[in-house]
């Protein structure tokens, strides 16, 4: 355990951080789930509509720095190609 009060500090913006990051990557993983769902039902219009949200979700999360962009895209890019190979 920190003894230094910046330390103790930082540790609470950490843990901070740590639960909105959680967050987010659980929402998208959501999302994601969603999207394979519909796309495996044949749903293709509930589909597009949810690949725009997980592509939006992705994007956010890769600008406030919680997965990396290349990640962020790489995800979109094969939700992309999964819904047009299947449409």
């Amino acid at each position: 355990m920190a003894n230094i009060k910046s330390a103790k500090k930082r540790i609470l913006v950490i843990n901070k951080k740590t639960e909105v990051n959680k967050s987010r990557k659980s929402e998208i993983k959501t999302y994601i789930k969603k999207f394979e769902k519909a796309v495996a039902e044949g749903n293709y219009d509930l589909a597009k509509e949810l690949l725009v949200m997980c592509e939006k979700k992705l994007y956010q999360a890769a600008a406030k720095n919680t997965i990396h962009k290349n990640a962020a895209a790489r995800k979109v890019s094969r939700l992309t190609l999964k819904l047009n190979k299947a449409a």
